[in-house]
C-alpha cells in the first residue's frame, strides 16, 4: 500500500470539508456515529473543520448503546448533549419486523441501517443540514454497506482511505484508544463483526484491494506474493459491485 501522512490528509480533508459546503450555501451538518473508529474519526474531522453548535450528532441505539463512550469525546470536543442525541430505534425497528414477518438477522440488520439513516434525513430536513457518511475505502469496494442505508449521505470525508490508514488516522487525531482498539462492528446483531463475516481481515483485504484497484495488479499476481485470500477478497468485492452501479436504466 501507498505510504500514509495523517496530518497531511487530516489537512486535505479539512479543506475539502470547508469548501464544499461553503459552495453549495450549507452551514450544518449531521452525522450518526456510532461508537466505532470510522464514524468517530469523521466526527473528528468536523469539529476541526467547523464550529461545534454546527454539527448534530446522533447515535441510534437499537439494544447495545455506547453513550458512555461518548464522554471522553464530549470533553474533547467541548460540547454538552445539546447537540448529542441519543434516540432509540428499537420500536421503529420492531414495528417494521412485526410488519414485514422478518427474522433473518441480516434483513434485520438492512431494516435497522435504513431506520438510522431515516432519523438523520428527518433531522438533516428540520435543520437545513447534509448528512455526512462515514463510510471508508476497504468498505466501499467490497460493497460492504446497506443500500439506503449507512451507505446513504451527502457528503463523505474519509470514503477513500483505506481502513487501516483510518487506525493510523484516528490515532493522529487522538481518538480514544477504546475506540481504537475496539473489533470494527456493524452492531447489526449480537456477536457481530467485520471481519468475522468477511472471513478475512481488514489488513489483507486493504492490500489486496489496493494491489487490485489502485495498482492493477492480477489475483495471480497478487497470490504469488503471499495473499492467500486475494481470490476471495476480490471476488466478495466483485459480488457486490452491483451495489455502485443500481439504479439501472435505458
Amino acid at each position: 500500500m501507498n505510504t500514509f501522512n495523517a496530518q497531511l490528509e487530516s489537512e486535505k480533508i479539512i479543506s475539502f470539508l470547508q469548501t464544499k459546503l461553503e459552495s453549495i450555501g450549507k452551514k450544518k451538518l449531521i452525522i450518526n456515529w456510532s461508537g466505532g473508529i470510522d464514524s468517530t474519526v469523521s466526527l473528528y474531522l468536523l469539529a476541526k473543520a467547523f464550529p461545534i453548535t454546527n454539527l448534530t450528532i446522533l447515535h441510534l441505539p437499537y439494544e447495545t448503546s455506547y453513550e458512555d463512550e461518548f464522554l471522553p469525546i464530549a470533553d474533547y470536543l467541548q460540547t454538552t448533549k445539546a447537540q448529542f442525541h441519543v434516540i432509540s430505534i428499537k420500536s421503529m425497528v420492531d414495528e417494521i419486523k412485526t410488519t414485514l414477518k422478518i427474522s433473518d438477522s441480516f434483513r434485520v440488520g438492512n431494516v435497522m441501517a435504513r431506520t438510522r439513516m431515516i432519523t438523520a434525513y428527518d433531522h438533516a430536513k428540520k435543520l437545513n443540514a447534509l448528512v455526512c457518511g462515514t463510510e471508508n475505502r476497504t468498505e466501499h469496494l467490497l460493497g460492504y454497506f446497506t443500500r439506503f442505508g449507512d451507505e446513504a449521505s451527502d457528503i463523505e470525508p474519509i470514503q477513500h482511505i483505506y481502513k487501516t490508514h483510518i487506525f493510523e488516522l484516528g490515532t493522529f487525531l487522538g481518538v480514544p484508544n477504546n475506540i481504537l482498539e475496539a473489533l470494527p462492528s456493524a452492531g447489526l446483531w449480537e456477536g457481530q463483526t467485520d471481519e468475522g463475516e468477511f472471513g478475512f481481515s481488514y489488513k489483507e483485504a486493504d492490500e489486496v484491494l489496493s494491489k487490485f484497484y489502485d495498482e492493477k495488479k492480477t489475483v495471480e499476481e497478487i497470490e504469488t506474493l503471499g495473499f492467500r485470500n486475494a481470490k476471495k477478497i476480490i471476488e466478495f468485492s466483485k459480488k457486490n459491485e452491483f451495489k455502485h452501479n443500481v439504479p439501472y436504466t435505458l
